[in-house]
Parts: C-alpha cells; structure tokens; sequence
C-alpha cells in the first residue's frame, strides 16, 4: 500500500495554496504595467486639422485600434459638428517617445444611440486592443482606462487610470427637448436604454473615446463615455467627481458586427 503523505506536507500544500490565493490580486496589479506598455501604440489622439490653424491638430478626444488595425472607436460626440467646415478629420498615431503621426480618417459607421462611431484611417496598420467576449463585468471589478485627459493640455502623452466598477445601470438617451416627449418619444426612449457601466475612477475631458481594460484580463470592457462634473468644464477640470461612464463593449461588437 502506498503510504499517504504525512499532515505535515498536507498542512504545507494548502498553506502554499493559500498563500497564491492572497497573491492573485497582487499579481493581477503587477500586470497592469505591462498592459499599459502594450496598448499604447493601438490608443490614439482623434480631433481636426487645418492648415491656416497654429496648432495645426485640435485634439477632440481618445480613440483606439480595432479589428484590421486600420479601424478605429471613439465616441461619436468626439466628431467635430456638420457646421465645423474647411477642417479635416485626422487621428495622431503614437510612433513612440514624442513621435506622432497624422493620419487621415473618416467616418464608417455612427451609432448616435450609444454613442459610438467607427473610423476609418489610412497608412499602416496599428496595433489593435483585444474586446472582451460582451459579458458584463462584475461590480467591484478593477478597471483602468487610457486616454488624453484635457484635450492635451498637460501635454500629449498617454495618462492611466485605475479604479473599480461601482455599478450596472441603465442608460436612456436623453431626448432634445420636453416638447419631444410624447408617447412615440416614451417607447423610443425606452426601447433604446441599455445597460452602462458606472465606474469610481478620474476622468477628464479629453479621455472620452477611450478604452476601459479589465485589469485581470487586459481586455476591453467598455469605451468611456463621460464624466459628472460638479459646474461645467471647469469643475471637470479642477475638482473632478471620480464618477464616470462607459459604454459596454456589447454595444461596440453591435457596431462593428453591422
């Protein structure tokens, strides 16, 4: 008869086994550099360009490389409005250090109701971010997100920033006025809700557009939205909330899947 191990291995074996179980979550964080590495070159400044404008590029807003790495998210309200005319739509591709790349771009698909919008650059293709497979994303979980914040005011590098899934709610699209509210507004309203997450993190204008990354994974789980401000641009600016919203990465594979 094979002889079983004696208590003290046994003791030892769940010891280790719980010691990596109290680790998890460290190593978890300790990876979030690395991800942070390898998703800068797929995250991108979008905005307009002119050439009679000094600065030449006005940054709008965060976009990232999906799909064959020439298409790109962001979020629609990012896009400059119909009446903004004689200046082009443009990405700037991050080529490492302080070297960026204009790179021409138009819309391929809008979805105003979610706020989502798909790009099309020209040139190489960058590196593309991996999508989550659409499931949601438990409350409590880590978060961070990539992006531009004040539109480039600090300067135009990459920011992080991390927080957690405060919770899972629904979104309605706000209707234009109260006169638009009758019952064909109602159901359209209502029909058009879908879940959006609530993050407890710092966002600024220029972020929007963004990805939002399960930490564990090094997925993207979202595409940041918008962040509540207390008054205006300014409040944004100087005493952020650290509420935030992002748009489910289900709504984004609708997008790309149309």
């Amino acid at each position: 008869m094979t002889p079983r191990p004696s208590c003290t291995v046994a003791d030892a074996i769940r010891r280790l086994f719980g010691a990596l179980l109290l680790l998890a979550p460290l190593l978890a964080a300790a990876d979030l550099p690395a991800l942070v590495r390898q998703s800068k070159p797929a995250v991108v400044m979008v905005g307009t360009w002119s050439e009679t404008d000094s600065p030449r590029f006005t940054m709008r807003g965060t976009g990232f490389a999906v799909g064959d790495g020439l298409g790109i998210v962001t979020n629609a309200h990012v896009l400059p409005p119909a009446t903004e005319t004689g200046k082009e739509l443009r990405v700037m591709a991050w080529k490492g250090g302080k070297d960026w790349e204009p790179r021409v771009a138009r819309v391929e698909r809008l979805q105003r109701q979610s706020d989502l919008a798909l790009l099309r650059i020209e040139g190489t293709p960058l590196p593309v971010l991996r999508l989550a497979d659409g499931e949601p994303l438990a409350e409590g979980s880590d978060v961070a997100l990539i992006g531009f914040p004040i539109g480039g005011l600090l300067g135009f590098s990459h920011a992080t920033h991390r927080g957690v899934v405060a919770a899972v709610t629904e979104l309605i699209p706000p209707q234009p006025s109260g006169r638009a509210l009758n019952a064909a507004a109602v159901r359209q309203a209502r029909d058009g809700s879908f879940p959006i997450y609530q993050l407890d993190i710092v966002a600024y204008p220029g972020n929007s557009g963004g990805p939002v990354f399960d930490v564990a994974s090094g997925r993207v789980i979202a595409v940041l939205n918008m962040g509540l401000t207390k008054a205006g641009r300014e409040g944004a600016l100087s005493a952020p909330t650290g509420i935030s919203y992002a748009i489910p990465v289900a709504q984004l594979q609708a997008l790309l899947a149309r």
